[in-house]
């Protein structure tokens, strides 16, 4: 285990393969990975400013001095992709819809809703090789199997990186360990039925997730039982004529109360109450408001972010 106590550490989860893992997960501060073979080295992600994708390259060249050929991101989220052009020459691979919302989504900026932000110096990378529903990728003998989702789930263009050989799978923010999932951009019912159908059947015994440490496939239970606890709270919650922010208010939280960022549940109540009313999964809805919301659960006050 090496790395930089500040931005994060670097863990070898099988060999050649090595998790960069940045706490302590919480908003913006994300999980990226590497696999590094004779010819090249795989990149897994990307972070969320300069500095920490600065920090995550060192780490990378500590390990090897072989550079990043290929940048896989696993959805379009800043935190995922944002530094994609830290890494010159690198091929950004990713879902055709990532390109996409990369490009409608645009520049970081403070946006009013976590506290300020030094997002540093960088240009918007898009992935510039897409796929429809995946691409395999070899490191040296090793195969890397990048696989879109098939539906909404985190978000409307989430793929994995499975490595069947080692029993390895780098989820992306499909899966959280210790922070409340985020799915104001994607589906709760797709979650649950990606995670049921198309992550559980994988069968890795090694996950990174995309915040939170190094887990097992443990972590796609505790997500699941999260996620209906959401549609459950939904459920009642539009029953009783309440809105997702009083709705979250009512809620007794239990052991997800513990989570880092609990202000999630009241996006995530949000999209619930959505696809409630008969949205399709991923549909858009008015994130703004959600937002607004989530900062009034937090007592008023800009989401805490460390990154």
């Amino acid at each position: 285990m090496t790395g930089s106590a500040e931005f994060g550490k670097t863990v070898e989860i099988s060999e050649g393969v090595h998790a960069y893992i940045q706490p302590d997960g919480s908003w913006l501060v994300n999980n990226t990975g590497f696999i590094v073979g004779r010819r090249g080295t795989i990149g897994i992600d990307s972070c969320a400013t300069e500095k920490r994708t600065r920090a995550f390259g060192a780490a990378i060249a500590a390990v090897t001095p072989q550079p990043v050929g290929t940048l896989v991101n696993t959805h379009h989220h800043g935190d995922h992709t944002f530094g994609n052009s830290l890494f010159p020459g690198a091929t950004i691979v990713g879902h055709e819809e990532c390109r996409a919302q990369v490009m409608a989504f645009g520049a970081p900026r403070n946006r009013g809703v976590w506290n300020d932000v030094d997002w540093g110096g960088f240009e918007m990378a898009p992935p510039f090789l897409t796929y429809t529903t995946g691409v395999t990728l070899w490191s040296d003998e090793l195969r890397c199997d990048v696989r879109h989702v098939g539906m909404p789930a985190h978000t409307t263009n989430d793929s994995v990186v499975h490595l069947p050989e080692r029993s390895v799978l780098f989820a992306g923010d499909l899966l959280f360990k210790g922070g409340m999932p985020f799915l104001l951009m994607g589906s709760i019912s797709g979650a649950i039925e990606v995670l049921e159908t198309v992550v559980r059947p994988l069968g890795a015994e090694t996950i990174v997730p995309g915040h939170g440490p190094v887990c097992g496939p443990e972590v796609i239970e505790e997500t699941l039982g999260y996620l209906r606890f959401v549609a459950a709270t939904a459920a009642a919650g539009r029953a009783a004529g309440l809105s997702p922010l009083a709705a979250a208010r009512e809620a007794d939280l239990g052991e997800y109360g513990e989570l880092l960022d609990v202000e999630r549940i009241v996006g995530n109540l949000h999209r619930a109450y959505a696809e409630l009313d008969g949205a399709a999964p991923g549909a858009p809805i008015d994130t703004a408001a959600a937002y607004q919301d989530m900062i009034a659960y937090n007592g008023g006050r800009p989401l805490s972010c460390h990154a």
